[in-house]
This record gives structure tokens, C-alpha cells and sequence, in this order.
């Protein structure tokens, strides 16, 4: 590396510190203003965006809703972090860590914060995605506790430095493509032997890792397909696309979504009608 960075002595927030992000982001937490959130009239208020973060929850509700369980209505707002929505006063109430999702349970009056929290609370008031055997759902938190370890290298890591940083820094990519790709290979064993990530049975443990892992392999996150040779881990492939088809992943992968094609955005959602009506816009 030709230019070398001495760090101070005391490191202190420089005024510019460049990319997409960088007048966004401080070192500091809390509302940075007043304003409420809107309130619709669903057991539970979601508040979020269409990352893969926020797609967990929006498939986790779908897939609730595709079994008939209508006590898991939603009303979904759209959090624009472009526009720092995230921290508004009635944002960090819900969150005071003002990232996405967050969602607040009506009927229990509680808030719920990070997204493997919210599919674990929504698996268990529900009793579907999470086994309740002490082995198999030993499995499924093993998966979604490694997806939650896992992704910040993929999305802080690998997806900053490849496609948001304000120039392209070698080291940053090499260290983490290699951990992204040494992820992929994880995930592909795992996938040799068992249909889905946690064994035979479809789990919160795939809902967490598709929206990251699989819209990776598809082609839907960082343009980093070619670069990273999807293609080559044929099992994690075969997952993606099975639960590409998935109703839920279908209808709650373009939830909280303001970009992209006309069929594929649904900013809020109040009924299953807001979604039905932008997918009957899909090419056939």
C-alpha cells in the first residue's frame, strides 16, 4: 500500500468522511429529532426496509400469513436510513440502536429489536419455523446465531468496501472476499447433506440466511456474482432457488421496497391486497 495512515493518538470524526453513507453515520446513538411513528390498526407495527435485514422479518410474516395464522396481520412503514428516518424519537424508542427491523407487538405492548430476535419471538408466539425439540432447535439457533455473526463481513465487510466505499482498497476487498467466499463454503457443505440450512424441515434458520446468502448466489446483492463465483457452490445455489419460489420469500422480499422494478415495491403495506396488487404487475 503506497499511502500510509498513522492512527492519532485519539480518533476523532472527521467532518467528511465519504461514501454513500458517510453524512449519516456518528459516533454517537440517540433521536437526532421529534417525530412519531404512524400507527396502523394490525396486532403488530413494523418499521423497516427492503436489506436483507429487513427482508427476515417481511418473509417471516408472509410465511405466517401463508398458513392462515391471521393473528399475524401487519401493518409495515418504510424507514428511508437514506433520509436517517432511523432516527427519529419514535424510532429509537422502538430502537434505540436506530437500525432496522423494529417492530412492536401491540397485544403484548412490548418493542422487538434485531431481526434474529423478531423471527425467534414471531416462531415462538406462533409455534411454526422453530422446532421445539431440545436437538433440532439446537440446530436452527446454531444457524441463525451464525448468520448473525456471519453477515456483517458480508454486508459491513465485503459489501462496504466492494461496492459503497468512496474508492476501491485492495486489502479491504481480498480479506473480505475470502471470508465471504469461506462463508459460501460453509453453508455449501452444510447444503451437501440436508435440504435446507438446519436439516429437512424449512426454518427461521433459512428465513435469516436467504436474504443475505441466497439473493448473494442469484444475482440480487453487490453485482458480485462473476466476481465471487457463485456459481460454483452448486447446493447453496439449489436452496437459493427452492426458496426463491416460496410464496412468503416471494410477497416479503418486496416489502419496505422503494427501488427497483414497478412489481417489485411495496414501500407500505397495510393488506395482503398492497402486495397482491404490485405482483399482478410481474411479467408473466
Amino acid at each position: 500500500m503506497t499511502n500510509q495512515y498513522t492512527p492519532p493518538k485519539v480518533w476523532t470524526m472527521e467532518e467528511e468522511n465519504g461514501g454513500k453513507w458517510g453524512g449519516i453515520n456518528r459516533p454517537d446513538s440517540g433521536a437526532r429529532y421529534e417525530r412519531e411513528l404512524p400507527k396502523g390498526k394490525h396486532p403488530f407495527q413494523l418499521h423497516s426496509l427492503a436489506t436483507p435485514n429487513g427482508q427476515k422479518v417481511t418473509i417471516m410474516f408472509e410465511e405466517l400469513l401463508a398458513l392462515g395464522i391471521s393473528d399475524a396481520e401487519y401493518d409495515a412503514y418504510l424507514i428511508n436510513i437514506g433520509e436517517s428516518d432511523q432516527f427519529s424519537s419514535g424510532f429509537v424508542e422502538i430502537n434505540p440502536n436506530s437500525k432496522i427491523p423494529a417492530l412492536y407487538d401491540n397485544q403484548a405492548e412490548t418493542n422487538i429489536f434485531e431481526s434474529g430476535s423478531i423471527l425467534v419471538y414471531l416462531a415462538e408466539k406462533f409455534g411454526h419455523f422453530l422446532p421445539k425439540d431440545g436437538v433440532a432447535r439446537a440446530q436452527v439457533m446454531n444457524w441463525l446465531f451464525w448468520l448473525q455473526g456471519s453477515a456483517p463481513y458480508l454486508g459491513g465487510g465485503f459489501g462496504h468496501f466492494y461496492s459503497y466505499a468512496p474508492e476501491k482498497f485492495e486489502y479491504p476487498i481480498n480479506r473480505f472476499s475470502m471470508e465471504t467466499k469461506r462463508q459460501l463454503d460453509v453453508l455449501d457443505k452444510q447444503l451437501a447433506s440436508h435440504r435446507y440450512i438446519a436439516g429437512d424441515e424449512y426454518s427461521i434458520a433459512d428465513m435469516a440466511i436467504w436474504p443475505w446468502y441466497g439473493n448473494l448466489v442469484l444475482g440480487n446483492l453487490y453485482d458480485a456474482a462473476e466476481f465471487l463465483d457463485v456459481a460454483s457452490y452448486k447446493n447453496v445455489v439449489r436452496w437459493a432457488n427452492e426458496l426463491n419460489e416460496r410464496t412468503g420469500v416471494k410477497r416479503g422480499r418486496i416489502v419496505n421496497r422503494a427501488w427497483g422494478e414497478e412489481w417489485e415495491q411495496v414501500p407500505n403495506r397495510h393488506s395482503s391486497a398492497d402486495i397482491d396488487a404490485v405482483l399482478a404487475k410481474a411479467p408473466k
